[in-house]
């Protein structure tokens, strides 16, 4: 008979947001109030053209632009649902005439996978509460980011496995030098 397996707390993860705007001096302000709430920023990306689809087009205009965040703080998984609902309040906060300035896509990552945040329910999404869902984004395998069947096209491309990677690298550290 095999024993009966024992429920452990899951180890913390870092939380990252993927910030898209059209326009770039809104950037400062977001970052300044995401660290508000989820504590010092440990590494900033470019900031990158968003040309995967024009899917934002309508609502933020053309020309749109993307920057990542990742926060020193590390988290426990189960936060993701409440990151999520603080991302969209300033979505809203800050949105004119009904459309937002500034799209703040948060999500978390630790060696094994990138998951994201959505208020969108899909096959390969699983509800965590609050009217939240997550979804493995990408999985690091073979020392890569590997994109699966629904993974959008903008997290397929190597500069955000680069962002990711170098986030992921940060992440490695702190846990390594948090069990010494």
């Amino acid at each position: 008979m095999l024993p009966v397996g024992k429920p452990a707390p899951a180890r913390p993860v870092k939380v990252f947001a993927g910030l898209l705007t059209g326009r770039p001096s809104c950037l400062p302000q977001a970052r300044a109030a995401l660290e508000e709430t989820l504590g010092p920023a440990d590494y900033a990306s470019e900031v990158m053209d968003f040309t995967f689809t024009g899917y934002y087009e309508e609502e933020m205009g053309v020309a749109l632009k993307r920057q990542f965040f990742s926060f020193d703080r590390l988290e426990t998984p189960e936060k993701l649902a409440e990151i999520k609902l603080f991302t969209n309040s300033l979505e809203e906060k800050w949105a004119e005439n009904g459309r937002r300035l500034v799209n703040l896509d948060p999500g978390y990552l630790n060696e094994a996978r990138v998951v994201l945040a959505s208020t969108k329910d899909f096959a390969h999404r699983i509800y965590i509460g609050q009217g939240i869902y997550a979804e493995i984004t990408l999985l690091f395998q073979h020392k890569r980011f590997e994109p699966l069947p629904w993974t959008y096209p903008d997290f397929r491309s190597e500069a955000y496995h680069r962002v990711l990677g170098a986030m992921r690298a940060r992440y490695v550290r702190q846990v390594r030098a948090s069990s010494r």
